[in-house]
């Protein structure tokens, strides 16, 4: 099943405001992190480098997504969604370990 345009372009737009409005989170956990004590600094950076590890992957699909044809499109989704929960997954255990 293929979606018509506008739906495609309203899921992309959606997807893009939920990125950034993850960035803006991560840069807020970045910026605690470097106000952290040493032992929780580096604790800190290393679930960053995994959360923007993630990020990056999800931008790349993103990109795929917005690039794909009609056909293509259905079908990348499912790993784009599957590559955000694993973000959003990464994040949330982050904010978590940190509060």
């Amino acid at each position: 099943m293929t979606l018509p345009y506008d739906q495609k372009q309203a899921y992309q737009d959606k997807v893009k405001a939920q990125l950034d409005k993850l960035n803006a989170q991560i840069d807020e956990l970045k910026a605690k992190a470097s106000q952290a004590k040493a032992d929780a600094a580096v604790e800190y950076n290393s679930k960053l480098e995994e959360i923007y590890t993630k990020r990056d992957a999800v931008q790349a699909k993103l990109k795929e997504l917005q690039n794909a044809s009609e056909q293509a499109w259905s079908e990348m989704q499912s790993g784009f969604e599957k590559a955000w929960n694993e973000l959003n997954t990464a994040f949330e255990t982050a904010v978590a370990k940190f509060q």
